[in-house]
Order: structure tokens, then sequence, then C-alpha cells
């Protein structure tokens, strides 16, 4: 199995540079593509797969091809590379709002899977959803599937508004627990620590916290109950959060991101 890489962008770079490190492939069958000539040149110096300017010379091999593309690319990418497709090839792709109809169309194939892979897929942490189109075999998606979790962990949806509702949460998620964070980080400030302190007070309670979820049965809510006492200092920090209706205030932001993804699918 050959697995090309087309952008070598954050995302792409992740996943390229994953799936070398996991058992799954061997540099030989990796393949990246990026216009970029200079990126293409630092790409060299990794040495952990074969770097490609022009995809006439890796795309004929590649039985699975990532694509990790900004989406306003797509139309110069797809008239690119349609007429060098094969119906045997299956297309992954990492782009945001672009349909699985856009890519077949566009690509004249059948066999895609549309992918939402999140942040922390850089440090080997992240969650990717991803459906596929009804031509892709049982077995081509437990392929899928071991590619996507050399990142992290995978969920398997059964549609495409389920994607754009999981962009809402996982996709964009990350930067709603940093908007968290740094406020956090610049309330400690005010109270009189140090950058170094701010940063250390809040990224290992987030981790703490995170750890206590992941290793009990416990709802988040649960988890609250046993922190705050009556009267005590949580509560009164969750109780101010409740009159400025925080709670509602993160879901009508998950709901925009939603909306957003529907939007640009449209």
């Amino acid at each position: 199995m050959k697995v090309l890489v087309i952008g070598a962008g954050n995302m792409g770079l992740a996943y390229a540079k994953a799936l070398v490190k996991s058992e799954l492939l061997s540099s030989d069958n990796l393949m990246i593509s990026d216009t970029d000539k200079e990126k293409s040149k630092q790409l060299e110096t990794i040495s952990r797969f074969d770097v490609y300017t022009d995809l006439e010379e890796c795309l004929p091999a590649a039985d699975i091809i990532f694509i990790a593309v900004k989406p306003y690319h797509i139309d110069e990418l797809f008239g690119d590379i349609k007429s060098k497709m094969t119906e045997d090839q299956l297309v992954i792709s990492l782009m945001a709002g672009v349909t699985i109809q856009t890519i077949q169309e566009g690509l004249g194939i059948s066999k895609v899977v549309r992918a939402m892979p999140n942040l922390p897929a850089q440090v080997g942490k992240g969650l990717t959803s991803f459906t596929a189109s009804e031509t892709v075999s049982r077995l081509e998606l437990s392929t899928v599937e071991n590619l996507l979790n050399t990142t992290g962990k995978s969920v398997r949806l059964d549609t495409e508004n389920d994607i754009d509702a999981s962009t809402g949460i996982s996709g964009s998620g990350p930067a709603y627990v940093f908007y968290f964070m740094q406020s956090m980080m610049d309330a400690a400030k005010k109270m009189g620590f140090s950058d170094h302190d701010s940063k250390v007070l809040v990224s290992q309670t987030f981790e703490g916290a995170v750890e206590l979820f992941n290793k009990s049965d416990l709802s988040p809510q649960s988890w609250m109950n046993r922190v705050a006492s009556k009267g005590g200092t949580t509560r009164a920090a969750l109780d101010s959060m409740d009159d400025n209706n925080v709670r509602q205030l993160i879901e009508d932001a998950a709901y925009a991101a939603f909306d957003r993804a529907v939007e640009l699918g449209k």
C-alpha cells in the first residue's frame, strides 16, 4: 500500500510524520507533495518519506491519497489531477467544508472519505471524525481508521451532517479550551503570578482534570459536585459562571461553528 499526502501544511505534515512513525507504512511507501519548492527542500532533509513537487511523478503510484490543502485551492488542484486519477484510488479529504459529492465530481472518482481532524493531531493526541461514501469497502474503512489513528483517535460517523456537528465540538474545540486557558492565565497574572507560574498553574490544572475524567465513569457535573462544597471557593466560582450564563454561551459558540461548517459546505 502506497500513501500520498498532498499538502505539507500543519495537518498534512502531522499525518505524514505520524504515518512514518507507525508500523503501518515504511518510508518507501509514503509520499508527500507540495507546490512550495522551498518547503519541499526542507522536507527532503527530514528523510522520512519521498518528497515531490510534481504530482505527475507520484499520483499514479498512490493507493490512498490524503488531500490536506486549503479548500480555496481545490478548483486548481482538481483541475490538475482529475485526468490522472483512477477509480481504484481512495481519497481521504482533510479539507473543512468540502463535501464528498464535491470531491467525487471534481475528481471523477467514487471512493472518498471525509475526515475532520483537530490540532492536537500534531502531538499524537488528536481526534479525527470521519465518514465515507458507500463505495468504500469494510476492509478499506478498517485501513482508513488505522491510518487516522496514527495521530490519536478516530470516530466513524454516519453522515456528513455529523461531520459538520463534530467540527463544532472536536474540530474547533481546542480553540475553546485555549480561550478558557487564556482567561485563567490572565486572571492569574492579575493576581500577581508571573507568566511562567500562570502557565504552570493553568496547564497542570487542565491536564490533571482531564486525566481524572478519563480514568473514571463520572460525568463532568459529578466531578464539579465533588470539588465544590457549599459556601466554598469553587462554589463561588461556579455560581458566578451560572449567573453569567457561561454554559449557554459555550453551547451557542459550538453551534456557531457547526452552522458555519454547514454554510461552507454549500
